[in-house]
């Protein structure tokens, strides 16, 4: 067993493998770029050694660097994590050559199975179902254009190195192809180092589920089961679970034996998911196969109770894979959500800046796990991706899974930033989701024009009314106490009062009762018991009898109440200040229409137009580059440009002005 191990990899994943590596004993070694010197995984590791500046190309993907930190320190292996260098075949094949082991396949697996265009190949020369498309590499957009016309819309737009939803479009006519191509090429080139993409046919209506392999150096190759990891948006995984509720046992098997095949097929020695789509009839077809360890992976290690980052390094060691297929169990229901720095009610865009406040749940063995890389004051970093933790849940069935989740994402605090735990908490209580019949278009389908709080109505509007009205009556209550008033003449705190919520006006009664308050709303009383104290964001009480967990902020005069993906904005005064508040005018929102605003903070790629000249409806006026991703922003409708105020290669803040129309 190795003695000491460098992680080639920051953030979430290299605490993940730092934890493993401390459970068996073995000292680790943290890389890092000057924007992460601060970061979870350097304080975690036993040593760490900076690589370069912030841009991933300057540091996480300087080779070079990495191997001589490697010998600065005495490393014996890398573990590379996911993304970066994980699937370079070239970084594998150069570890091996100064004697450093790579914990991941043999560099002649990445190159098989690791290239997309060579994978399908393969997978078609041993007779595995592929989806049709064009396998060579496409050099221009015409060509794309052309290819895509041929297979027949709508098609996918896939880079041969790509990964993690990054360098891949789908394209439903010729001007999405060719626009899709370049992006697609860009993000790639920026990535992953390589701009190589192909074009297959996109199967409509599909699920994307994932077999978990591992194979030894011995000769043994097993299957742990599948990942449904259908619930996306824009090509990236939002929900995983395990087992998926789709597939029956026989479908199953066939899925798990296929994946083994074809691990064997390039003598697969580690840990690798083998990606498929799966049509409504339960046929399947070869998608890809990641030659890697998964983001998802703790659903497989939560059903199974095998740890994916131990097997990984003890192949690497030369060990034998100590269970057979027989052996390996499936307990239970797993799910992740992927907690981003986003904001879910803005388009999803990029959120970055400072954690000012970070609680994960209370993590519960076999029940609820948090993987993260972040600590409350961290810096969510432009540089690289929005994932700021996954949170994971394990249950005896999927629907105790899915109350286990929404309960979690109650309890998960991040302020600061905005993260996307609304929506993934609307997700939970989504029908569709809670059915189980969906496919990776649910998202598209169901929020087609975007998250709102209206798309995330609550079932219990009482709940959120009730506690408001509790939060106050015990800030009223402890202003009443302040010392030095005046005697005869202390304040006298009534019971009737007004909840202002969403324009509408809801007179509430809120009485002291023992443990809490009395709620009386709509001529039904509610009693919530609590011992919350006064700022604290975490609220948990009985309601009615029923444990309950929200969160709750006070704003000047609103409380903020959160619980299940919906946010309360609830004011709640006298009578006599509603009153009040009902005359006074709302103050109208500044016309900002002839800018041209950055929706995101990002480093500005491109500006498309120049001053005075004329754009048209749809015309793409300038790209802006934000946690890898690439956003084109397009004109809303016809216009000429006024003034150019900002300028290629700078870094925005959101809101910032780009340009202004006339």
């Amino acid at each position: 067993m190795f003695k000491k191990i460098l992680i080639a990899n920051r953030g979430e994943i290299a605490c993940r493998v730092i934890k493993t590596a401390r459970r068996l004993g073995i000292l680790t070694v943290a890389v890092y770029s000057e924007a992460d010197k601060d970061s979870r995984h350097v304080v975690m590791a036993d040593e760490a050694i900076c690589i370069g500046p912030a841009p991933s190309k300057e540091s996480y993907l300087r080779m070079d660097r990495i191997i001589d930190a490697c010998k600065e320190t005495g490393a014996e292996a890398v573990h590379p994590g996911y993304g970066f260098l994980s699937e370079n075949e070239e970084f594998a094949r150069r570890l091996e050559e100064e004697g450093i082991v790579f914990i991941g396949p043999k560099h002649a697996s990445i190159a098989a199975m690791g290239d997309k265009i060579a994978s399908k190949k393969l997978a078609l020369k041993a007779k595995v179902n592929t989806i049709p498309g064009y396998n060579d590499v496409i050099e221009t957009p015409e060509k794309a254009v052309e290819i895509a016309r041929g297979i027949g819309y709508p098609v996918m737009i896939k880079a041969s190195a790509g990964g993690g939803g990054k360098g891949l479009r789908v394209a439903h006519n010729d001007e999405e192809t060719f626009e899709g191509f370049s992006s697609c090429r860009n993000e790639a080139r920026n990535s992953f180092g390589d701009d190589r993409v192909f074009i297959e046919k996109f199967v409509l209506e599909p699920r994307h589920i994932e077999i978990q392999v591992l194979g030894d150096a011995h000769g043994n190759c097993v299957y742990l089961w599948e990942r449904e990891c259908s619930i996306q948006r824009r090509h990236q995984k939002v929900i995983e679970e395990a087992p998926s509720s789709f597939l029956d046992e026989a479908t199953r098997k066939a899925m798990g034996e296929q994946a083994v095949a074809l691990a064997r097929a390039v003598d697969y020695q580690s840990a690798g998911t083998v990606e498929f789509v799966v049509g409504a009839d339960r046929s399947f077809y070869f998608l890809e196969m990641n030659t890697r360890l998964q983001v998802e992976h703790p659903v497989t290690e939560m059903i199974t109770g095998i740890d994916l980052v131990e097997q990984m390094i003890r192949i690497a060691a030369g060990e034998k894979l100590s269970f057979t297929q027989g052996e390996i169990k499936r307990d239970g229901w797993a799910i992740e959500c992927r907690i981003n720095a986003e904001d879910p009610f803005r388009g999803f865009l990029p959120s970055t800046g400072r954690l000012v406040k970070f609680i994960p749940p209370e993590e519960k063995e076999d029940e609820v796990r948090v993987d993260t890389g972040v600590y409350e004051g961290g810096d969510i970093s432009m540089f690289y991706d929005s994932m700021i933790a996954k949170l994971i849940v394990h249950a005896p069935t999927r629907d105790e899974a899915i109350i286990r989740m929404r309960n979690a994402l109650n309890s998960f605090v991040i302020r600061g930033i905005n993260s996307n735990i609304p929506f993934q908490a609307a997700l939970m209580q989504h029908p569709r989701f809670q059915s189980g019949n969906f496919n990776t278009g649910l998202i598209a389908e169901e929020y087609p024009d975007g998250f709102s709080m209206e798309q995330a109505p609550h079932d219990d509007p009482a709940l959120l009314i009730a506690v408001a009205a509790f939060v106050h009556r015990r800030y009223i209550d402890r202003s009443a106490r302040v010392s030095g008033q005046l005697p005869g003449h202390e304040r006298r705190v009534g019971d009737e009062w007004v909840a202002l919520w969403n324009g509408q006006y809801h007179p509430v009664i809120a009485r002291p009762a023992e443990g809490g308050y009395m709620i009386e709303y709509k001529g039904k009383k509610y009693s919530i018991r609590s011992n919350w104290r006064l700022g604290q964001p975490i609220f948990q009480c009985t309601y009615n009898g029923q444990e309950c967990t929200l969160q709750v902020e006070r704003h000047h005069m609103k409380h903020r109440i959160f619980h299940w993906g919906t946010q309360a904005n609830i004011i709640v005064v006298t009578a006599h200040a509603a009153g009040m508040l009902a005359l006074m005018p709302e103050k109208p929102e500044p016309d900002l229409s002839r800018f041209l605003l950055s929706p995101m903070p990002g480093l500005l790629r491109e500006i498309c137009v120049e001053e005075g000249g004329e754009v048209k409806a749809g015309e793409r006026i300038a790209v802006i580059e934000a946690m890898k991703m690439e956003n084109i922003i397009k004109a809303e409708r016809e216009s000429k440009v006024k003034k150019i105020v900002a300028k290629a290669g700078e870094s925005l803040s959101v809101d910032q002005v780009i340009m202004e129309f006339e």
